[in-house]
């Protein structure tokens, strides 16, 4: 009986260890792919302050809590679910699919580039252009649902790539691992969102403080110095986000190129980086990298700038269809 009982505790313990093995290895896996959307994850922590610019102060938070929840709703609900039906039924579609991302990430990125060299009223400004008056549900709820829609876009790359740089595995085991790495990037994305919109009232506080000598003029100090500081931060996270745009999705397009036997950007890129690390060996590793990151952002920059011309181009054919129909319309009308 006490043998059985020992073998029956031993079987336990295995079980146990093998299950402590594969949370691990799920961990250490949605850990590296987490990394890889690194380049994502600025942009999307860069883009959405701009949604609760112009709001009151207490709805702030409130507006940054609904983006995060949509968030979660767009990866957990649509994206994962999506994601392995592709890895199980279609992952052929997988690189185009995220080639096709990685082309809209130039488009944008180019365009942000574009609006700061010829400004001008990009696609879907004017909404972005109001100004926020307090409390006006209407364009908060049209701010937020603007801003989900971009998270979608955004959340679908960064799951995407996480799908694409998973080793073979059960479904499970992949299901476990985009729900980590949705979770936890959207835990940390927007909650340092968070801390980015109320940093300028926690400076206003910190500067408007009654404390007395050692220590109130040094706080006063520190609140002065966030709040004159917290503009440059968000103009730093604008460029920061535009760099990361087009450095992701050119790094996406010239990867999905080479998986395709395009192989002749992604090894000058990788050439262009050897050499030039080879002149400062100390620093070889961050050289290569900001020479890749460099070569992948001018990729983007060109195909973005294809794009632009393309959409631009389409715009304006039909938008001289439409005037010549409505003239059509309009001579018919008075004709008749």
């Amino acid at each position: 009986m006490s043998v059985g009982l020992l073998a029956l505790l031993d079987d336990v313990a295995f079980m146990v260890r093998s299950a402590a093995a594969s949370l691990d290895d799920v961990a250490a896996q949605a850990a590296r792919a987490g990394t890889k959307a690194a380049g994502v994850v600025i942009d999307d922590a860069a883009v959405t302050p701009r949604y609760v610019v112009g709001f009151a102060a207490e709805r702030e938070l409130p507006i940054v809590g609904k983006i995060a929840l949509g968030s979660l709703r767009n990866k957990l609900l649509f994206l994962l679910p999506g994601a392995l039906a592709l890895s199980a039924f279609a992952p052929w579609a997988i690189t185009p699919l995220l080639m096709l991302g990685g082309a809209y990430l130039c488009y944008e990125g180019a365009e942000k580039v574009y609006e700061a060299l010829v400004p001008h009223r990009s696609h879907g400004d004017e909404e972005q252009h109001q100004a926020g008056t307090g409390h006006d549900p209407a364009l908060e709820e049209r701010r937020v649902a603007g801003a989900i829609k971009t998270d979608f876009i955004l959340s679908a790359e960064i799951m995407a790539i996480t799908l694409a740089g998973l080793p073979e595995g059960s479904v499970w085991m992949k299901a476990a691992i985009l729900a980590i790495v949705g979770v936890g990037i959207t835990v940390a994305v927007y909650g340092v969102v968070a801390l980015i919109v109320k940093a300028d009232d926690a400076g206003l506080a910190l500067a408007q403080s009654k404390a007395g000598p050692p220590f109130g003029p040094l706080v006063r100090g520190i609140g002065r110095g966030v709040v004159k500081g917290m503009p440059l931060l968000l103009k730093l996270l604008a460029i920061v986000g535009t760099a990361a745009m087009v450095w992701v999705g050119g790094g996406i397009l010239v990867h999905g190129l080479e998986g395709y036997g395009l192989s002749a950007p992604a090894h000058a890129a990788h050439a262009a980086a050897a050499s030039l690390g080879a002149l400062l060996p100390s620093a070889r590793g961050v050289i290569e990298w900001l020479v890749t990151a460099a070569a992948s952002g001018l990729v983007g920059l060109l195909v973005g700038g294809v794009l632009i011309m393309l959409v631009n181009g389409a715009s304006r054919v039909v938008g001289r269809r439409g005037r010549t129909g409505l003239t059509g319309k309009a001579s018919a009308e008075t004709g008749a």
